[in-house]
């Protein structure tokens, strides 16, 4: 995917989705699928999008990358040998309530700084997805993948620090409290992370929703 904008996005959207039953990409919340959910969420975040790994037809909601089926890290290794944008974001499929300002508080920080990658956490704990790494981090991705570590979390940061540069952690309290982010659905942070790996937890999710709506 090439782009003349400083910075892409990119949805994952490779996993098996073994324990959902069905691919996650094509399941419906709040009447939305999760991939055109995804992709909203970083084109209002002003972004050019495309999907990593997809597993099912979705060339109709954007451009595919594929990858080797080799899990999360080789679709990241796919998208940024796809991209010649400085930057990339991923967010993964099964993330569907990460809101759009988040995703360009995550950007902000990365161009501002000598970051490497970077990352959220909430209340201490980082999250893995979404992140944002500089494209410099590509070969560093590579050479963990064929080694067989493919934990993205580790990755990045081994990544990071081949090129001697730090990862970047935003504390989601502080950029809510400072009223840098915020949700248009009336979520509390601490359930933006939520992941969607079973019916169960669809059917929650769809709960929440419905307990946040804003009149």
């Amino acid at each position: 995917m090439q782009a003349a904008a400083d910075a892409v996005g990119f949805v994952l959207a490779g996993g098996e989705s073994s324990r959902m039953g069905s691919d996650k990409a094509l399941v419906e919340l709040d009447g939305e699928l999760l991939i055109a959910r995804a992709i909203a969420t970083l084109r209002s975040a002003g972004l050019p999008v495309a999907i990593a790994g997809a597993r099912s037809n979705l060339s109709a909601f954007a451009p595919v990358i594929e990858d080797g089926g080799k899990g999360p890290l080789d679709g990241i290794c796919a998208a940024l040998r796809s991209s010649t944008a400085r930057c990339a974001v991923f967010l993964s499929i099964d993330t569907p309530f990460i809101p759009g300002s988040l995703v360009k508080a995550l950007l902000e920080r990365l161009r501002i700084s000598d970051a490497a990658v970077a990352a959220f956490s909430v209340h201490g704990f980082v999250e893995t997805f979404p992140f944002v790494a500089d494209r410099a981090v590509l070969s560093g991705l590579e050479a963990e993948l064929d080694a067989g570590n493919t934990g993205c979390r580790s990755a990045l940061r081994t990544a990071a620090a081949r090129l001697k540069r730090p990862c970047a952690v935003l504390p989601v309290e502080e950029l809510v409290q400072t009223g840098h982010v915020q949700d248009p659905a009336g979520l509390p942070p601490a359930f933006w992370f939520r992941n969607l790996n079973t019916p169960e937890d669809l059917a929650r999710a769809k709960a929440l929703l419905g307990g946040h709506r804003v009149s």
